[in-house]
């Protein structure tokens, strides 16, 4: 079967069904098909690797990282770079090749192992293998589900793996379950068997970049992060690579040049390791879909290190750099080998010929709840439940997004309750976290754990919550879950949730468009999933 563009993995998909003449993140369709053809030779490779263990073979972790980073340039927003995407291809075909010598049994394999095209064949084949290849509705969204899921942890053991922790358990599933992918005898018992499996080991990817984290950072604790500017060059640092912000901070010492996190980068700030450096000076701006904005107010160079690029503006195109999986036509890119140091002189250079940011706000923000500082917290949030002063938890992790809509997650938080406490994690947090919502029993009312992989302190706080009352089901504590997702990260931490059997998620602004019907009929009899309504009437169905 042949397609053109197709693509519903975000949740800003055109028309909420897919987006097909180019993609609403600025996605070129010839983009598109490549990144299509990545994922259907990471396939191939994982089903490889899958053979040579089945045979008691040894397969190299660079090959699992090779495996992950693919799934990572595929995610919206992250790598826009034709070339860059179709030289990963030809390196996935050339290692899978040298690796297929080894298999001693092919037979079982599956036609994406022992397809070797040459790069003028890539946009042929790349029309065959897209997400409308697969022609039964419910098992296509299945599958997609679960390699979105796999997108997710791909990046989350990507950025623990730049710190050289790695559990090749995960690589392993990560493989077992793309090679699952191109089975058609899996029914859909079967593939929502993997989807929920994916979640497991969505658990075990968040808990591995937890650990590298706070091995190589140390436990983040209460701070309070200037939002204003100072009168010297910038960096400006974007994503959520914490190990590409180490390697910055300590070639920018001694240079004049100040950095400042942006996005999801900001939590960087509540780790005690960064603390000691002087130049490391506050957060610049909000969520990633206003940066056409505040890149060019910022004036200095900004360095993306994972998603979200939104197309930039000409205006400061020549001051975006990429690194890792991202990648963007006409802006450099900075890389090394896990384990090496990436050299950043080029972007200290340019930037100390640049203007310094202009301010665009002042203040501070506070944040660094994560579940150990939570934890240390624990009696006195014990109290307040016990006194009343605390009535509910609302969890609004996830993300943020341009679609008008989204203001319900600002409007939902103005609205709650005085005795309701937020936990969040992720870049939705910029709907509210600058709003003065106050505390309780200087509780804030606003706690913030972190970046997206940092919903996995959430979920640990939950399970402590439920130990410390004696509960036998996470579902009976005080908890309200109304998360913003937007991209596949979300989707790996929703299926983390389902796995721990946490019910009742409200998801929006809009569910996923790759749900069918079907699956979407499951996942509300078995979990109770459901959308979102007005500010009105979803406060008081969560509050009775």
């Amino acid at each position: 079967m042949k397609n053109k563009m197709f693509c519903y993995q975000c949740q800003e998909t055109a028309g909420c069904t897919g987006c097909t003449a180019g993609g609403v993140c600025g996605k070129k369709p010839d983009v598109a098909a490549v990144q299509d053809l990545l994922i259907y030779v990471t396939k191939g490779l994982s089903a490889v690797a899958v053979q040579l263990r089945k045979e008691g073979k040894n397969v190299d972790k660079t090959v699992n990282h090779l495996v992950t980073v693919n799934l990572f340039v595929t995610i919206t927003n992250a790598n826009f770079d034709k070339e860059a995407i179709i030289a990963k291809i030809s390196e996935t075909l050339a290692v899978k090749e040298a690796l297929l010598k080894d298999v001693a049994d092919r037979t079982a394999l599956p036609e994406a192992a022992v397809w070797n095209g040459t790069k003028e064949e890539y946009e042929a084949k790349a029309l065959t293998v897209g997400v409308l290849a697969t022609e039964d509705e419910d098992i296509r969204s299945l599958r997609e589900m679960t390699v979105y899921g796999l997108k997710g942890l791909a990046a989350y053991t990507k950025h623990a793996n730049a710190l050289l922790q790695d559990d090749e358990d995960i690589d392993v599933f990560i493989q077992t379950a793309l090679t699952k992918t191109l089975d058609d005898s899996l029914t859909v018992d079967d593939l929502v068997a993997l989807a929920m499996e994916t979640g497991k080991y969505g658990v075990k990817g968040m808990a591995l970049l937890d650990k590298a984290n706070t091995v190589a950072y140390g436990n983040p604790e209460i701070t309070s992060v200037d939002i204003g500017v100072r009168n010297n060059p910038g960096i400006l640092i974007s994503g959520h690579d914490l190990r590409d912000l180490e390697m910055l901070l300590d070639q920018t010492m001694g240079t004049g040049v100040d950095v400042y996190t942006h996005s999801e980068m900001l939590p960087a700030h509540y780790y005690p390791f960064f603390k000691k450096y002087d130049h490391f000076v506050g957060n610049y701006g909000n969520a990633w879909w206003k940066q056409k904005e505040e890149f060019e107010s910022f004036n200095g160079p900004v360095l993306m290190t994972t998603n979200c690029i939104v197309p930039p503006k000409d205006s400061y195109k020549d001051r975006l750099w990429t690194t890792g999986a991202d990648g963007y036509p006409g802006c450099r890119h900075i890389d090394a080998e896990y384990g090496e140091i990436k050299d950043f002189t080029p972007i200290i250079e340019q930037a100390k010929a640049c203007p310094p940011p202009a301010e665009i706000e002042q203040g501070e923000i506070v944040g660094g709840f994560a579940h150990e500082q939570v934890f240390a917290l624990a009696d006195q949030v014990v109290d307040a439940v016990k006194s009343g002063a605390i009535k509910k938890f609302f969890v609004m992790a996830g993300c943020d997004g341009r679609h008008k809509t989204r203001s319900y997650y600002k409007e939902f938080a103005e609205a709650l309750p005085k005795d309701t406490v937020i936990l969040t994690a992720g870049c939705a947090k910029y709907k509210y976290n600058k709003l003065d919502l106050g505390d309780i029993n200087g509780i804030p009312r606003v706690l913030d754990a972190g970046q997206c992989n940092d919903s996995y302190s959430l979920v640990l706080i939950a399970l402590k919550l439920q130990e410390i009352f004696g509960l036998d089901d996470v579902n009976d504590l005080p908890i309200a879950y109304n998360i913003s997702w937007y991209e596949q990260k979300a989707v790996i931490v929703l299926l983390a949730l389902l796995y721990l059997g946490v019910k009742n998620i409200h998801l929006g602004p809009t569910l996923p468009a790759f749900l069918s019907p079907n699956v979407a009929d499951v996942l509300v009899k078995n979990f109770g999933i459901a959308g979102i309504g007005t500010v009105e009437d979803d406060l008081k169905l969560f509050l009775g």
